[in-house]
């Protein structure tokens, strides 16, 4: 079975995304729709400037022959140059690519190769190098672009174009056809590719996911309220915008909402940059705000004595409180009262210090989060929901909100979109939010819907009496231990992750007898557990093999343990003791642990540990 064809959605008389677009850039005109930092300073960008660049570039590419449907490549950071040549390909009815800035030039070989691919961007020289040194193997790749000249000052190659020198060509264009931009963007249809998003590849070759206009539109329809986004907010970008997710909530929503963009430096200042813009709204993967409570653990930490058991009062009491309202129960006057002087003496503080005061609503999604983490945030006076949806979902297929934050679940479906449990315990997803398929895989598209059309989703869960959706796992991941017992390790990895000692955790057990586990260490925090303790360290290998690091994890792993029955409970552990960056082939860029890298890199340490 392939995906059922969709009818139109219609947002201000507009059925594309694109038409949406040139609609609200002619609506705001001046106002700001970008910011990014240039030398240390944020500058602004408006809506025509928006538009401007877009159809620039959009020129640009028919004048390099792109035809309709067919894809171009983009490497680069999140930048606003990345949404101009976005929505320039998208303009002309072209199908926008992201490669990772983290893939190899063998995996950009891949994707030009698998795509059919004419054009590439890409940032800078770094980037450019991938191309120069794997170029015999995409031969189809006729033009590379390059958005930053610096340390390139000197280099000619046939092939490459500048981006000046690009949008001057486009510039040209619009002279000799005035309204030939327009006449492409008004001929995109509905059911046209907005984009391909290339999956990660754990389980085999990159596939490369169709999402058409309509998926997109029904997302930004079906989630005005659930997602909540205000004309006058203000967001921050900074996970990869190759990623669906990042897609939705900082290109096509903001379209939707008229909302302003800031791009983080890097993801190394995402921390700083979220201090600067204090966002309405953010999204972000588990991985973030295990970092923020990590942060403040440490701040905890550094307070002194009185310090401390301020910032312990404050949190308590916050919490009381998100736990009474999580119930559906009213504080009494007494709590409401120590609350207020909490929030005034210590928890709006700690809000600006995380960048995080104006936040109206958080998102997390792409990974399970630890619900007392979302719990713990709730206390902190920042209203953090879980979503659930992947790249075939078009980003978004469930989603808690403000007003039934039900921690513990990934929320109800948006409208429009219907979830069911298979006999074998599978998610399985109908709506508008579907994707097209695989590009150029009838056969994989084939294997990822039912019979009667519904989206195999390989997650597992269940529904519950108030019909929000529960995660327990992958269907890949379950683990049957040698005694037959059916383990889903999502959860058991969640909960060893709220300790701020740990970064990241695979449960391992598959035809064994008993469980257990490899972690990654918070490297931040354990430090300063060292340096506290005067334990001797010289690098982060030598970290992880100290007794008393050994000894502190293995203090979580009891805690964890006791959360669960006996069959599920972890009985040995080993440390990483390599730090992984998104460069390593065992992190996906959204920084999610491969299992199977994991598992084949690590053997050793998982052979000790039985």
């Amino acid at each position: 079975m392939t995906p059922i064809k969709m009818d139109p959605v219609v947002i201000d008389g507009c059925d594309t995304v694109v038409k949406l677009w040139a609609h609200r850039c002619r609506k705001y005109g001046s106002r700001v729709a970008h910011r990014e930092k240039e030398l240390g300073i944020w500058q602004e960008y408006s809506w025509s400037d928006y538009y401007e660049g877009g159809k620039r570039i959009g020129l640009g590419l028919l004048k390099l022959g792109v035809q309709p449907k067919e894809p171009v490549l983009i490497l680069a950071e999140d930048r606003r140059e990345w949404l101009y040549c976005d929505m320039g390909a998208a303009g002309i009815g072209a199908v926008p690519t992201g490669v990772y800035t983290t893939d190899s030039p063998e995996q950009l070989a891949y994707l030009a190769t698998d795509s059919g691919a004419s054009v590439l961007f890409v940032e800078n020289d770094e980037q450019l190098d991938k191309w120069l040194s794997a170029r015999k193997d995409m031969p189809g790749i006729k033009h590379v672009i390059v958005m930053d000249k610096d340390g390139l000052a000197t280099f000619s190659d046939p092939a490459v174009m500048f981006f000046d020198d690009f949008l001057a060509l486009g510039a040209a264009e619009e002279k000799t056809h005035p309204t030939r931009f327009e006449d492409a963007l008004n001929a995109v249809k509905a059911d046209d590719p907005r984009m391909i998003i290339y999956t990660s590849g754990t389980t085999g070759p990159p596939k490369g996911a169709v999402i058409l206009h309509v998926n997109m539109m029904f997302q930004m329809q079906a989630g005005e309220n659930m997602f909540d986004f205000h004309e006058d907010d203000e967001q921050l970008c900074f996970l990869p915008l190759c990623h669906v997710l990042e897609r939705l909530v900082s290109v096509d929503g903001p379209i939707f909402a008229g909302s302003k963009v800031n791009f983080a430096e890097s993801p190394e200042t995402v921390f700083e940059n979220l201090q600067e813009v204090s966002p309405h709204t953010f999204t972000g993967v588990p991985r973030i705000w295990e970092k923020m409570h990590s942060r403040l653990m440490i701040l905890r930490s550094e307070a002194g004595w009185f310090g401390g058991k301020a910032f312990d009062w404050a949190i308590a009491t916050g919490f009381k409180v998100a736990s009474l309202k999580e119930e559906g129960k009213t504080p009494g006057a007494g709590l409401r009262l120590a609350h207020l002087a909490a929030d005034a003496l210590v928890l709006a503080n700690l809000r600006r210090m995380l960048g995080l005061s104006r936040a109206r609503r958080l998102g997390s999604g792409a990974a399970p989060i630890s619900p007392d983490l979302i719990r713990w945030f709730c206390g902190l006076g920042v209203p953090l929901m879980e979503g659930f949806g992947m790249t075939e979902t078009s980003g978004v297929a469930t989603v808690n909100t403000r007003e039934e934050n039900l921690i513990g679940t990934v929320g109800k479906t948006l409208p429009g979109v219907d979830v069911r449990i298979s006999d074998e315990g599978e998610i399985q997803v109908h709506g508008g939010c579907v994707f097209g398929g695989y590009w150029n895989n009838p056969e994989k598209t084939r294997e990822t819907f039912t019979e009667d059309g519904w989206l195999k989703t390989g997650d597992v869960g269940r529904i519950g009496n108030d019909g929000a959706l529960t995660i327990t796992g992958r269907i890949k991941d379950i683990i049957i231990t040698a005694g037959g017992k059916n383990i889903t390790p999502a959860e058991i990895e969640s909960r060893l992750k709220f300790s701020p000692y740990v970064s990241d955790a695979v449960v391992i057990g598959d035809k064994r007898k008993y469980l257990t586990c490899l972690v990654m260490i918070d490297q931040e925090n354990v430090e300063k557990f060292a340096q506290d303790r005067q334990i001797p360290f010289s690098d982060f290998a030598s970290l992880t093999r100290a007794p008393e690091v050994r000894e502190l994890i293995g203090d979580v792993v009891a805690d964890t343990n006791k959360a669960f029955a006996q069959v599920e409970q972890i009985k040995d552990f080993r440390l990483i003791d390599i730090l992984l960056t998104a460069e390593d082939e065992e992190l996906t860029p959204t920084m999610k642990l491969k299992r199977n890298f994991v598992n084949e890199r690590h053997k050793a340490l998982i052979d000790d540990m039985y």
